[in-house]
């Protein structure tokens, strides 16, 4: 049977054409869908609100948090009716589009931080309510103050003994509620737990713990294996670390400095970030439109700086040359052929450059899908090829 054959040109869901952030923002949201984290309808209502404003971000805000505040208002209701698997679904959407809608607010506003709590509370309160979903909120210790995790637990049979556990870091602009949504529960299905965790830059340590971004992830990478590797639930022998978009300089860097990791998964890579972002302040400078996920200036929140040239001087430790070599875990990096905001000529330097002997470089294809940033346009295609691995590299049948 023949088909028609794809079309030239991107193959991605571009909702607003002439927009990438705001695109690709959709298609967050969108991606959550196969694990609870959004209805279409319900994405669509928010689209359809913001087609006569395109670029607003305050109105990109309020359109979400409008979404995200009805189904919390709904779910109560439905709690308090005794309904609680509904009410549960409804506060799980209600948390991803809080963190969607929240992530291109520049600068950060009293309402906005309003609503990114409300959208952790709205989470918090899924848990509490659903044990089946084995979620646990934990606070890690980290150099005289703590980092918010929430660990999801693989259930394991009876007299099994510890198990394998993955860290799973924010990128640039994520959150540890969104991480929960880029496929977790089917990596805990595989009987591999995962501790989702704020750190440094990232999620409630940046808005509500003063926590900025630095270079030397192995810092609260390594207090979280501390912390794993006490629990009696999980075997410090198999506790490996991922991590997303910057977060594909994020774990390697941990891993490489610290051999305690049983794996590593760079979920897109992250070569240089410091030369990548002088070239986009000078394409900006230029006029030129950038495919930034998040507003230029989320760089300078994320360190707390307040010019460009001391961010420069944040980035100058943002590489891998030089570090990625020291690495011994088994390694496998995640890219899209058309990834618009990584080349690929950055995943090919970090294959090469790693120590490990077990090193792997998997690039999905325009033809096979998961051709874009981090998977966006099928992020199952994406993690079903990264649990598999991890399910394999850390034996978590044993």
């Amino acid at each position: 049977m023949s088909v028609p054959p794809l079309p030239e040109g991107d193959l991605a869901w571009n909702y607003f054409p002439d927009n990438y952030r705001w695109s690709h923002g959709m298609l967050i949201a969108l991606g959550g869908a196969p694990w609870g984290g959004a209805e279409i309808g319900e994405v669509h209502r928010v689209g359809l609100r913001l087609q006569s404003c395109v670029g607003d971000d305050l109105a990109w805000f309020r359109a979400w948090a409008h979404e995200a505040d009805r189904l919390i208002e709904d779910a109560r209701d439905k709690c308090a009716k005794g309904r609680t698997h509904t009410a549960v679904a409804q506060l799980l959407r209600a948390a991803h589009y809080h963190h969607v809608g929240e992530r291109f607010m520049q600068p950060k506003t009293d309402e906005s931080q309003a609503a990114y709590a409300r959208g952790v509370e709205a989470f918090r309160e899924a848990a509490r309510l659903a044990p089946w979903l084995h979620l646990e909120h934990v606070e890690v210790p980290y150099e005289g103050t703590h980092l918010p995790g929430v660990i999801v637990h693989a259930r394991r049979d009876p007299g099994s003994g510890p198990g394998p556990v993955m860290l799973f870091l924010d990128g640039f602009d994520v959150t540890k509620e969104i991480q929960y949504f880029r496929g977790i529960p089917d990596l805990v299905a595989r009987g591999v737990s995962c501790l989702l965790l704020d750190g440094p830059g990232n999620g409630e340590a940046i808005r509500f713990r003063n926590l900025p971004l630095h270079h030397e992830t192995e810092r609260h990478a390594g207090a979280a294996w501390d912390f794993l590797a006490g629990r009696p639930e999980f075997d410090p022998r198999r506790i490996g670390i991922m991590a997303l978009s910057l977060g594909g300089y994020y774990a390697p860097r941990a891993a490489s400095m610290d051999p305690r990791f049983a794996c590593c998964i760079s979920w897109g890579p992250e070569w240089d970030y410091h030369t990548k972002w002088q070239q986009r302040l000078a394409r900006i400078e230029r006029g030129e439109i950038l495919s930034l996920s998040v507003p230029w200036h989320h760089l300078l929140w994320v360190f707390g700086v307040q010019t460009k040239e001391e961010a420069f001087r944040k980035l100058e430790g943002f590489k891998l040359d030089g570090v990625i070599q020291k690495m011994r875990c088994p390694y496998l990096l995640v890219h899209g052929e058309g990834d618009q905001q990584a080349p690929l000529e950055h995943a090919q330097k970090m294959i090469a450059a790693c120590g490990s002997t077990r090193k792997e470089l998997k690039i999905f294809s325009r033809e096979e899908g998961g051709y874009h940033h981090c998977q966006i346009d099928n992020v199952s295609l994406g993690t079903a090829y990264m649990w598999d691995w991890v399910s394999d590299v850390l034996d978590a049948g044993r």
